[in-house]
């Protein structure tokens, strides 16, 4: 009986210096992505070209308005004079005008999100990816993102920026 109880004794021994020896390995680094993705290559030319696409869009929209205003005064201005078939005429054009409008808007902000996607996935996933690599070849156990807001406290661990900014060559 005393035999077991010592061989149970030696054997959580064992076990807690095996889990501590894992526990020593891992190896933790840290990195801000937000501040990766601003001195990402191609990434500022990606965002020259979408903003001069919402602009375009912009000036789009503000034309659309602009006839609907124009079109709403005189409307404004000539009602009286209108006869009644004449008044709906006009006004069913103004409301379809505003509903294009609306579309136009909807579809605007759609488009805008879609081409943001496509020119900047391609930037966070090479970003990505030399993360992983740096990560695999360096050991790293555990990478966090510091931009994120989500890791408040740590001591030590490796900022891996000069690591990863190596790889992309930048």
């Amino acid at each position: 009986m005393k035999n077991l109880r010592n061989v149970a004794l030696m054997m959580l021994v064992l076990l807690g210096t095996a889990s501590f020896s894992a526990q020593a390995q891992a190896k933790f680094g840290h990195i801000n992505t937000n501040e990766l993705l601003r001195m990402m290559p191609g990434r500022e030319e990606a965002t020259v070209q979408l903003e001069r696409y919402a602009q375009d869009l912009e000036e789009t929209f503000v034309a659309m308005q602009q006839e609907f205003q124009s079109k709403y005064q005189d409307y404004l201005e000539k009602q009286e004079t209108f006869s009644t078939l004449v008044r709906q005429s006009r006004e069913r054009e103004l409301q379809s005008l505003q509903e294009r409008i609306m579309e136009f808007q909807e579809s605007a902000q759609q488009d805008i999100m879609e081409q943001e996607s496509r020119l900047l996935n391609p930037i966070i996933e090479k970003a990505r990816n030399a993360i992983e690599k740096v990560g695999r070849e360096n050991g790293f156990t555990y990478i966090f993102d510091t931009s994120g807001g989500s890791l408040l406290f740590w001591e030590g661990g490796e900022n891996i920026m000069p690591l990863v900014r190596a790889e992309l060559g930048i």
